[in-house]
């Protein structure tokens, strides 16, 4: 199974860049010669890639998140999968290539860098440790996909009010379905966050009696899961809307980038583990 798990590690990175180059295409050519077939595209891409995680947690026992570059290659998949869900749920492909190429940077990177590990520590090997970890991957992917909508947002806003009409004008939704888009993308955030949190409050204690909630990342994720919810509560009261609620999602996203640095490098958590 092992030359198939390098083989597809390898080929992974050109699935994206051929995805990505079909958005791309079709996003500067802005018509809908390939609407229908550049979310097939991305299907294939995400099957393949769903595949190797299964292969290399059947191979080595144990779900790919025991390293950073293990992390990496979920987390280009987990960007993916919550704009696919995205697309399905609003049927808006245009914006495609902006998010595609984070998914890119951060699987060029695994492939380069990753390790096949078969001896690790026992917790790594639990399959709900998995699902905790995967379901804050997608929800961190779901509030990245909200921030890229929201600085798309902030940019066109900037392009009609200085009058430019170019290529972003033309073949980017209107800021009403940016604001849209980002909003859906931090529902997505949100309700993956939460799956994360239940499952941290209900296993991780049994898993560390010595656990505090005093830990750095779990204060940075409640930090991050609050500020969402504070806003998208507002935004079904219809009290926030347009941009304040734009730069709502960049602060989340900022806090959250910010959050992950300083309890990685600084702070001591029992989540150093992976």
């Amino acid at each position: 199974m092992l030359p198939t798990i390098h083989t597809i590690n390898v080929l992974l990175p050109f699935f994206y860049v051929a995805t990505f180059a079909i958005y791309f295409y079709d996003f500067q050519q802005g018509g809908k010669k390939f609407e229908n077939s550049k979310r097939l595209f991305l299907f294939l891409t995400l099957i393949f890639h769903f595949l190797y995680l299964l292969l290399r947690t059947i191979e080595f026992d144990h779900p790919p998140i025991t390293n950073v570059f293990e992390i990496f290659t979920v987390l280009a998949c987990s960007i993916s999968f919550a704009y696919f869900i995205l697309e399905l749920v609003t049927d808006i492909r245009g914006t495609g290539p902006f998010i595609i190429i984070i998914s890119i940077i951060f699987q060029v990177i695994s492939t380069l860098f990753i390790q096949d590990l078969t001896e690790v520590k026992e917790v790594l090997r639990s399959n709900l440790l998995g699902i905790h970890v995967i379901s804050a991957l997608i929800g961190y992917s779901g509030i990245t996909i909200s921030s890229v909508y929201g600085v798309l947002y902030l940019i066109l806003y900037n392009e009609i009010k200085l009058n430019k009409f170019g290529l972003i004008f033309n073949r980017l939704p209107s800021l009403e379905i940016l604001e849209r888009l980002s909003f859906i993308a931090a529902i997505i955030g949100f309700a993956f966050l939460t799956i994360t949190i239940i499952i941290g409050i209900i296993w991780l204690p049994q898993a560390f009696p010595n656990i505090t909630f005093a830990d750095p990342k779990l204060i940075g994720t409640f930090a991050v899961w609050i500020l969402y919810g504070i806003g998208l509560i507002n935004k079904f009261l219809g009290k926030w809307r347009g941009k304040k609620l734009i730069i709502l999602s960049i602060i989340g996203f900022c806090l959250a980038i910010l959050s992950t640095m300083l309890t990685n490098f600084l702070g001591k958590s029992f989540h150093s583990f992976y």
